[in-house]
């Protein structure tokens, strides 16, 4: 019987009313091989969980780096279980909004004014909304993910459904390359409403890349938006922004801001901001209190307890000692670590007798297999112990050693037990 059988049980009774099983490619069969995949799990406690074949995982996703203390945080539940007993949604505003907000303020420094959704793809789009109508311009200039919303989405090789006058309004830049930019912005000269950027992904901004963004988009008479959707409270309390200096117009957050509980955030100048009061941005559950209750606890904590630094610290040692294993086995032509220590990842180099599809497959299978969850990257959490960051090493070696006999051999077709996954598109 396999390893994974009511996993595989549960798929298939999934994708007969749930298109690809899931409500999240990441977590479907579009990226997690069937037969040597989980697919569905049961109940999670700090950094691990458990799937429902009883398979346990320490957990180097956590829900697409949406968990930064830990699952089933007793404080968070504390929190959550007494607003409970009040009440969820009323048929008025609920002091934490106004509560909530103020920290984001305190805390981020572009903050003067917030308003919240449920997903990060709400929070960019109410960026790009006020954005527009702050400038009276539509055209929009992107990079990054942004979310999957028409007037992003359009721009990536996933454009189906999307209009083609929208998906004309929105144009990419490369990411340290401050000339993709500024060609863009004379190209579209008076028309920009908006540059809107992830500040930090596999690598890092180089020869003042940041600032210099800013500075031409300004030159531009365009507004900058930071998508802090993941950097947001994970690499500095204040965000990326933060952590390098410098301080955009607008920024999006979601992903950690409630440790796992659906919240988003816009936030920003007060000049653009007041625009929420006239362009339209309402949510029947933008005011849910639940997850402000929840955000409330992990924004306290995170003022008052070293989680970030934690997060760090157990990030530097996982670099260090997994470039040291990767150097024993002598793989660096074909795998390397980027990134920083608060989020890293584990990137495949191409080979010429294998696909990174197929080694990445490989990579998971044996991952899975001995009870390491990732998908190639390190989303740590305050949870992970250092017994934890030594069990991670420990199967990358395993998976090295494996790597290393397949390599001799180039026989990778034999050694896999599913289908290679093919790529889903790429926006970084």
């Amino acid at each position: 019987m396999s390893k994974y059988s009511q996993s595989e049980k549960y798929l298939e009774r999934a994708l007969e009313t749930v298109p690809l099983g899931s409500q999240t490619f990441s977590k479907s069969i579009t990226q997690l091989p069937h037969g040597v995949s989980p697919y569905f799990a049961s109940h999670a406690k700090g950094s691990k969980f458990w799937d429902v074949d009883g398979n346990e995982y320490i957990d180097y996703v956590n829900g697409l780096l949406s968990i930064t203390i830990g699952h089933c945080e007793e404080q968070i539940i504390e929190a959550v279980t007494a607003q409970l007993q009040k009440g969820t949604i009323y048929s008025l505003a609920h002091e934490l909004e106004f509560q909530v907000a103020e920290r984001i303020c305190k805390m981020v420094p572009c903050a003067e004014m917030v308003r919240f959704g449920k997903n990060g793809s709400d929070a960019t789009s109410g960026a790009i909304r006020i954005a527009r109508a702050y400038t009276g311009r539509d055209h929009i200039l992107v990079c990054g993910y942004h979310g999957w919303q028409d007037w992003y989405i359009g721009s990536t090789t996933r454009d189906l459904g999307v209009p083609q006058a929208t998906q004309d309004l929105t144009h990419k830049f490369m990411y340290n390359d401050i000339e993709s930019l500024e060609n863009k912005l004379k190209e579209l000269e008076g028309k920009v409403a908006a540059v809107i950027m992830e500040p930090v992904n596999i690598t890092p901004p180089k020869d003042n890349f940041l600032q210099k963004v800013k500075e031409l988009t300004h030159k531009a008479g365009a507004v900058l938006v930071f998508d802090e959707t993941i950097t947001g409270f994970r690499y500095a309390n204040g965000g990326a922004q933060e952590f390098f200096g410098v301080t955009p117009d607008l920024a999006t957050f979601g992903k950690g801001l409630a440790n796992g509980y659906a919240l988003s955030a816009v936030a920003g100048k007060k000049e653009i901001m007041k625009f929420m009061e006239e362009v339209f941005f309402s949510f029947t559950f933008g005011g849910e209190t639940l997850s402000l209750a929840a955000a409330n606890v992990v924004l306290d904590r995170l003022e008052k307890e070293p989680i970030l630094k934690t997060i760090e610290d157990h990030g530097a040692y996982l670099i260090n000692e997994l470039n040291k294993v990767i150097t024993k086995y002598d793989l660096s032509d074909v795998f390397e670590i980027q990134g920083y220590p608060v989020w890293s990842f584990f990137v495949i180099k191409p080979v010429d007798w294998a696909t990174p599809e197929e080694i990445k497959t490989l990579y998971l299978q044996e991952m899975f297999a001995n009870g390491i969850f990732t998908i190639g990257t390190h989303n740590l959490s305050y949870a992970h112990s250092q017994e934890d960051i030594d069990k991670l090493i420990e199967a990358y070696a395993l998976f090295f050693d494996k790597f290393k006999t397949v390599q001799g051999h180039k026989n990778m077709e034999e050694a896999l037990k599913a289908q290679p996954l093919v790529p889903l598109f790429k926006v970084r």
